[in-house]
């Protein structure tokens, strides 16, 4: 499962660009307890999510120029750039390339072969988010992509994953592990766009899901705060109760209680 015990290809950061940045600090702060501090003037809108002290997220105000509001995930490398190559040489592209972060880092902004984009965060002083798989911060990370196969492949050339399908009920699910690190170490799953009755017709897109100790009690506060319920709160076996929402200005995110406590 996902920790912050980070290792090469494995998520290590994730923020949300949002065309109202005070807007999304009040919504995240009432379904999740965060609280905002900002980057400093420096940094523009851009800030951290605090969870009990803790860095679940960062956040930023973008323009309709910029793009649609969305959750990115980064992914982390020990080379942003390298890995920026291995992303064109691997049919996919480089939105934003690496830079530097105030001394904080290097980043990038990449896209797959289907046009998903993703983040690489090269840690410097900040190794990542500081909360990880408890209430609140981020446990699970899905691609809905139209071929995985293709994505696999991507990712696998890419950040070096690695894939195994799981048995379900109805179906196979493909997860994905760093390199190396086995089953324990799965931190997300790669999910057929088409196949998808919430996600089908949509764009291919990565989706957070953060944890949560009620489900039910998340998806109603949500249309409290003004977001939107993409998926009702729906029971996996073996997985827990899962949903899948949308903030006030269509940023997608799921929510799970675990089935393991």
């Amino acid at each position: 499962m996902l920790t912050t015990r980070f290792v090469d290809g494995a998520p290590n950061w994730l923020d949300v660009g949002t065309p109202d940045i005070d807007g999304a600090v009040s919504f995240y702060g009432g379904l999740f307890g965060w609280q905002f501090e900002s980057a400093g003037p420096e940094a523009g809108e851009y800030g951290f999510f605090q969870l009990s002290g803790q860095t679940a997220a960062g956040g930023m105000g973008i323009t309709e120029e910029q793009g649609s509001p969305s959750w990115t995930i980064y992914f982390q490398s020990s080379d942003a750039e390298a890995t920026a190559k291995a992303a064109e040489q691997a049919g996919g592209s480089v939105r934003v390339q690496p830079m530097d972060v105030m001394g904080e880092g290097h980043m990038a902004i990449l896209a797959d072969p289907a046009g998903v984009p993703f983040g690489i965060w090269q840690p410097g002083r900040t190794k990542g988010i500081e909360v990880a798989g408890s209430p609140g911060a981020l446990c699970w990370v899905e691609l809905y992509t139209p071929d995985i196969a293709r994505a696999a492949a991507f990712y696998r050339r890419v950040l070096g994953w690695e894939t195994e399908g799981v048995p379900f009920t109805g179906g196979t699910y493909t997860c994905i592990n760093p390199e190396g690190a086995g089953q324990d170490a799965m931190f997300g799953g790669l999910v057929p766009l088409a196949d998808d009755p919430v996600e089908a017709g949509s764009d291919a897109h990565w989706l957070p899901y953060f944890a949560v100790t009620d489900t039910d009690a998340t998806v109603s506060r949500t249309q409290d705060l003004g977001g939107t319920v993409r998926m009702p709160a729906t029971d996996l076996e073996g997985v827990g109760r899962v949903a899948r929402l949308a903030d006030p200005y269509a940023a997608r995110f799921a929510v799970l209680k675990s089935a393991q406590g």
